[in-house]
């Protein structure tokens, strides 16, 4: 187009303006993206060093509640949960357990888990016969993944012991799972507190006792993980309005932190406001002036045949052209200067994080923020462009 090839070499022509408009532009811009970008870093590495450790999303019942699965079947659809396990009575969760063969036995939290639970290493969904066990319960058994062990336990007046074999699936880090603690399927800690209930358990070569098939299972609580540290809150107070129970999660360190990154959102948008205002300001009367200094130009062009509306376009395209260029100098410099912000600051985030991150999409959304507000600012420069009367502009020139 004729007119947009004619602002592109009046631009080339003027360098000196393009310059300074490109330079209030950069000078804006940088600092701008660089407080982003550090708000960014220091918060993501914040929030994934928070989602590092699945308690955080963890919610769990506390006290003796008595449920039944009609009580807890509603919760199973809750799109906050991303998983949910009732829980056996806390009395009956703790069991001695050895590695298979071995001598040694040790007291330890028997945990109900299963598929989708955070704690258990991807992949890992603890099939019937399999448990996920402590760090620090493998280290003082010796155990490793694949190894039999052997939870046992004795209840008074049951003549025999209750014996269960299981194969260890996953050793899990000490962030997972703090003490000595075996998670098995919920079905196996079930097992658990039917033999202290004196039911009868023929699989496990207990025959004495009532009939299982007379027993209603019972449970304490829930064990629960949220989705999102967004949702633990919520999902807490939802949790214990539903069961009329107390919960215990680390709602007030996440909304502590949810409430930092709300405060920054702030500072930073009223930063970015001003700022806006600011290089608006500016980039009008910059374009302004230069539809003022270019007004014989202008009229010559008027003068070839070029339509009012068309003219318009002029100061328009080179404001476009300019931010353009302006956008690719200040992401430039950012990242030069976010590179050396992470050299001399950024030793101290968690897991090694990028002190200044902007994303894809954010940077996009910045830029086309930006194209906006000169879109905008050239408005005036546009209007004032397709008012020239080119007749009376030559008279005045000569």
């Amino acid at each position: 187009m004729l007119i947009l090839d004619l602002a592109w070499r009046d631009l080339l022509r003027d360098r000196f303006f393009l310059l300074c408009n490109v330079a209030v532009m950069v000078g804006i811009l940088v600092p701008l993206l660089l407080l982003f970008g550090v708000k960014n870093g220091v918060y993501q590495a914040l929030i994934g060093e928070m989602l590092a450790d699945p308690a955080n999303l963890q919610i769990d019942t506390a006290g003796n509640g008595s449920f039944t699965e009609a009580d807890l079947a509603g919760l199973h659809d809750w799109p906050e949960i991303a998983f949910l396990t009732p829980k056996v009575r806390g009395q009956f969760d703790y069991m001695n357990v050895r590695a298979a063969g071995g001598g040694r036995i040790v007291t330890a939290l028997v945990v109900p888990s299963g598929a989708g639970d955070p704690t258990l290493p991807e992949g890992i969904g603890l099939a019937e016969g399999e448990v996920a066990v402590s760090a620090r319960l493998a280290r003082l058994l010796e155990l490793s993944e694949g190894q039999a062990v052997q939870l046992i336990s004795q209840a008074e007046g049951r003549p025999r012991q209750l014996l269960l074999v299981a194969h260890i699936a996953a050793v899990l880090d000490d962030a997972a799972v703090a003490g000595r603690s075996v998670l098995a399927p919920y079905p196996l800690l079930d097992v658990i507190e039917a033999f202290y209930d004196s039911y009868a358990l023929p699989d496990y070569g207990i025959t004495a006792g009532r009939d299982l098939a007379e027993r209603t299972p019972v449970y304490e609580g829930v064990r629960v993980y949220a989705h999102r540290l967004e949702d633990v809150a919520p999902l807490q107070a939802r949790i214990e309005a539903a069961l009329d129970i107390a919960t215990v999660a680390r709602t007030r360190d996440i909304e502590a932190l949810l409430d930092l990154g709300r405060k920054l959102n702030m500072a930073l948008g009223l930063t970015a406001a001003l700022a806006a205002l600011g290089l608006g300001a500016a980039l009008v009367l910059g374009f302004w002036s230069e539809v003022a200094r270019k007004r014989v130009v202008l009229a010559g062009i008027a003068l070839i045949g070029v339509p009012g509306r068309a003219l318009a376009l002029f100061p328009v395209a080179q404001a476009l052209m300019t931010a353009v260029l302006g956008l690719a100098l200040s992401f430039a410099a950012y990242g030069l200067a976010g590179r050396l912000a992470g050299r001399l600051f950024g030793d101290g985030l968690p897991g090694e994080a990028a002190l200044a991150v902007i994303g894809p999409g954010q940077g996009a959304l910045i830029c086309g923020a930006v194209l906006g507000l000169v879109l905008l600012a050239s408005g005036g420069a546009a209007w004032a462009a397709q008012q020239l009367d080119p007749a009376s502009v030559l008279r005045e020139g000569t």
